[in-house]
């Protein structure tokens, strides 16, 4: 893991070495163990390290033996071994152990068809002097990121968006369209930023840039088989399969020159990775936590429960009071973009306790949800789809109850409220979006606070139409919750779940977090499963449980999911309310951005005050308008 930024072109009005320094400078915490920059005819690279592969010799920027290609690279190859064995038996020669090396070794040999043999998380650049031309590129699934905007003709990339604001004639301007976003999806639809003239790179895509301009190609898909085509329906055989990927895939990511953590969370997926690490650990496995003192949010419990039953050196912290307030500036400045949500800020303090214990890689269970069909809006969507077919059913009720057993409020609710409020009637079932709708709607529900102005920019902008748009042609022959899984994969997972919850507040410590669940082959796996191995009834992850049962503690595999959650408006107020949000979500305040209404806002920063706020719309309000301010404030000249 690490930071990289560089330019395509030839900068004349200033020296290129200072600036590739002060974009470096700008991602120092994503590797803060060694750096190197260097201009190139035509090019300029610059490179900040976390050294985890190769710690003696996989300084960046590397060159090839001929000098001809010059690479940064942020991520892990980690099938280098495999590939290194094959390239030598080949003929190559390798003059380091590290695995950026091997990069160079496979452009060398296969162009930018390289990307095929890579398994790994990975943003890279590489300049290739002879055809003159830069080659980007960024990993299947979308963990690690890359940005770029162009100045006078010159294109600047990064791994963050503040090295970009380093290059003069940047500006940081709010995108009003990746506001709603936002509002809406939780996360702006890449390459939208929520920069204005700043774009990510999106996943599985390579981008080209030379003589000719630039070229963005996709390069890998996930796909999905045609809902009446066959499909894997042999539970014992799926879960043997699955059983060696997945050991085969923890392993490959268990490999590094520095020790590797994991993090467990108390649930099914982080406890069945440590579970798989542990025997093929260096030494002691050492375990990393994070909990609440509220007990609606805290997992403490299932987390020492698994970290006794797998013998690891366990590390844990609790969020108490207004610890989430604290830091949740920090938070917002680390992930670049407003948040309607709070779940970033623990995991922010949770990747500092693994680097103040001296550890600078973690496996998570991230990705388990989206690939194996975890997450309740799977459950929500089969059960909407299944009343508004069977509107006189008796059991309807009951089934919307089940899906949200931690919600109490839920539980009193009578049937029709429920119908109404998840969507039933009315709702178009062949709506490519119909399983989100939902969430898009209760999300949506906070631009209710937007200012007049802004509605007025925004017009007749619909966010849930541009996702609908960048769907792919098959998608409607899917089955639906392969569709409903697609667009969490797509989506939300590389937007907001790998971006704002994992790679800016891991790389905000310097720590790199490693998924063996989005290991791309385990998700073409997945794709071939038939539905009901995922979603079986209303029990999801039905494959992934079987493989579970002899690795878990039986009252972890057994207990009803709980999403994670962080508590959100109530986090910003009480005795410990900290100044910036009296400020910043005060009416001069919210007059002088211009984004929101004044007179609504007030309100509603006083009934979180007084009573405080209970719905979804408030909360989701709340915390996505202060952090708004937040990153006006950060970013911009707001409040200056």
């Amino acid at each position: 893991m690490c930071g990289l930024a560089g330019y395509v072109g030839q900068i004349t009005d200033q020296a290129p070495e200072v600036l590739l320094r002060r974009m470096a400078d700008a991602v120092a915490h994503r590797g803060p163990d060694e750096q190197g920059a260097v201009v190139l005819q035509g090019a300029g690279l610059a490179h900040k390290r976390l050294s985890i592969v190769g710690i003696s010799d996989g300084q960046q920027p590397m060159h090839s033996h001929d000098r001809q290609h010059s690479l940064v690279f942020n991520g892990q190859i980690f099938n280098h071994a495999e590939l290194r064995r094959d390239l030598e038996a080949q003929g190559a020669r390798f003059r380091t152990h590290s695995d950026t090396e091997i990069i160079l070794q496979l452009y060398a040999r296969y162009g930018t068809d390289c990307l095929r043999h890579m398994n790994g998380d990975f943003a890279f650049a590489l300049w290739d002097a002879q055809q003159q031309r830069m080659f980007i590129a960024r990993d299947r699934l979308g963990v690690r990121p890359l940005f770029y905007t162009h100045v006078d003709g010159i294109l600047y990339f990064s791994s963050e968006i503040k090295a970009l604001l380093r290059v003069p004639g940047v500006q940081a301007e709010l995108d009003p369209l990746a506001l709603d976003q936002i509002f809406t999806l939780w996360a702006p639809v890449a390459p939208r930023t929520a920069f204005r003239n700043i774009s990510e790179l999106e996943p599985a895509h390579m981008m080209i840039c030379d003589a000719n301009g630039i070229r963005i190609n996709r390069y890998w898909e996930l796909d999905y088989p045609d809902r009446h085509d066959a499909m894997i329906t042999d539970a014992d055989a799926a879960a043997e399969e699955l059983e060696a990927l997945l050991q085969d895939a923890t392993g490959l990511r268990l490999q590094a020159d520095v020790p590797v953590g994991t993090y467990l969370s108390g649930g099914l997926d982080s406890s069945l990775i440590a579970a798989f690490a542990q025997p093929l650990a260096k030494g002691a496995l050492h375990s990393f936590s994070v909990g609440f003192e509220h007990a609606d949010y805290d997992e403490s419990r299932y987390q020492h429960m698994v970290a006794q039953a797998l013998h690891t050196h366990h590390h844990s912290i609790s969020i108490a009071g207004d610890d989430i307030a604290t830091i949740f500036p920090d938070v917002v400045a680390a992930a670049e973009v407003p948040l309607v949500r709070t779940a970033p800020a623990p995991l922010y303090r949770l990747a500092q306790l693994v680097r103040d214990s001296g550890m600078k890689a973690v496996l998570t269970g991230e990705g388990a949800d989206e690939v194996f069909a975890g997450y309740d809006i799977f459950r929500e969507a089969k059960v909407r789809r299944f009343c508004a077919r069977q509107p006189q059913s008796q059991i309807r009720p009951h089934l919307f109850r089940r899906l949200y057993p931690y919600l109490p409020g839920l539980q009193a609710q009578p049937p029709e409220t429920l119908a109404a409020f998840f969507g039933v009637h009315g709702a178009d079932l062949a709506d490519p979006l119909y399983s989100h709708r939902p969430r898009m709607k209760a999300t949506g529900a906070a631009k209710l606070f937007f200012s007049a102005d802004l509605k007025r920019e925004i017009g007749g902008y619909d966010a849930g139409e541009e996702l609908a748009a960048k769907l792919p042609e098959r998608f409607g022959q899917w089955h639906e919750l392969h569709q409903a899984q697609y667009l969490e994969c797509r989506f939300l997972l590389p937007s907001y779940i790998l971006s704002s919850q994992g790679d800016r507040m891991a790389m905000a410590h310097g720590v790199e977090t490693r998924f063996p669940f989005l290991d791309y082959r385990l998700s073409e796996f997945a794709a071939k499963l038939h539905p009901s191995l995922k979603l079986h009834g209303l029990t999801e992850k039905y494959l992934l449980r079987r493989v579970a049962r002899e690795r878990v503690p039986a009252e972890v595999l057994q207990r009803q999911k709980q999403p994670y959650r962080a508590p959100d408006s109530q986090s910003f107020t009480g005795k410990g309310e900290k100044d910036y949000v009296r400020d910043l979500m005060s009416e001069n305040r919210i007059q002088e951005s211009g984004y929101f209404n004044a007179k609504a806002v007030s309100k509603l920063y006083e009934k979180n005050k007084g009573q405080g706020l209970s719905g979804f719309r408030d909360n989701t309000a709340y915390v996505g308008i202060l952090s708004t301010q937040l990153w006006l404030q950060k970013f911009t000249n707001f409040f200056n």
